[in-house]
């Protein structure tokens, strides 16, 4: 039997540190590919029902169409940060319109995952779970959580993906609609492409109730894809962040401090007949630490 030289244990560790750089490179590498302008489609079906009322009536199917902006606001080692922008209306007069947020973490070990009602549960994963995984966390409008989970992102035969199954709430183009269910169980692909990426869904529409099992009223398949175009396509876009990510860093630093209470949470629907985005949103609202602290404050039940 050959003995295993110390210099052959320091080489092997050497192998799998420079492999395991390089694959957490690639990584970066995918997800910042995300940044951008893009031609997005936004395309929406429900596929199948499970429903006893004969009555009911599942949602239409939907196909939009948007220019988007997706500003890379923080790249560091172990976390990238980025804010899409929705530019909406007459092209020769266009308006900006601060849409979700997406953060990755490199082998982050907490979550909060949404639990129905406006609930989201504080979540401590093991560190061996999360090992070489990115997790990611989607932020409303006005930057409160909407969900979040952890998976590996994947490069094979020239492909590179990430994919997830978590809980989140009815996306806004449902819960205006209707509330005949309060959870989405989505199944989230995202995959970098030639022409940019494609954000691939397959849904379940579900009714929670406390003490009963879940019941799957409908499943639903969605399709947003992006297409890269030249950046001055979107320089309304980046005109507006340069202007206003000085208001919205303040409102993320609140957030982190709620999030940095490492317990469950619960946010309420409206306050004084309000939700939340439209404070934030309208045009006599004053960005400062105390103002932002105060809304937030109020929202937060525990």
């Amino acid at each position: 039997m050959k003995q295993i030289t110390l210099s052959a244990v320091c080489l092997f560790a050497f192998i799998l540190t420079g492999h395991a750089q390089d694959k957490k490179e690639k990584d970066q590498e995918a997800i910042k590919k995300m940044c951008g302008c893009f031609e997005v489609n936004f395309d929406f079906a429900e596929t199948f029902e499970y429903s006893n009322d004969s009555l009911y009536k599942g949602s239409e199917v939907k196909h939009d169409k948007a220019l988007e902006w997706v500003e890379l606001v923080e790249d560091s080692n172990d976390k990238i940060v980025m804010q899409h922008l929705l530019v909406v209306g007459n092209p020769s007069a266009p308006s900006v319109v601060k849409h979700w947020r997406q953060d990755w973490l490199y082998e982050n070990t907490q979550l909060y995952t949404y639990d129905a009602n406006n609930q989201w549960v504080y979540t401590q994963l093991p560190k061996q779970d999360v090992k070489g995984q990115w997790s990611q966390k989607v932020f409303q409008v006005d930057d409160s959580p909407r969900y979040e989970g952890s998976a590996t992102w994947v490069h094979v035969d020239g492909k590179s993906f990430w994919e997830n199954t978590t809980s989140a709430p009815l996306p806004r183009r449902e819960y205006t609609q209707r509330n005949d269910y309060n959870l989405t169980v989505r199944r989230n692909r995202h995959a970098i492409t030639k022409e940019g990426w494609i954000h691939d869904q397959d849904n379940d529409k579900v009714i929670r109730t406390e003490g009963k099992e879940d019941v799957l009223l409908a499943q639903e398949k969605g399709l947003n894809t992006y297409k890269k175009v030249a950046d001055s396509k979107c320089k309304v876009a980046q005109d507006y962040w340069a202007n206003n990510q000085k208001n919205w860093a303040i409102v993320r630093a609140k957030w982190d401090n709620v999030f940095e209470r490492a317990s469950d949470l619960k946010l309420e629907h409206k306050v004084d007949h309000k939700p939340l985005y439209a404070h934030f949103f309208s045009e006599d609202f004053t960005f400062n630490t105390k103002t932002v602290n105060d809304v937030i404050d109020s929202y937060v039940i525990e």
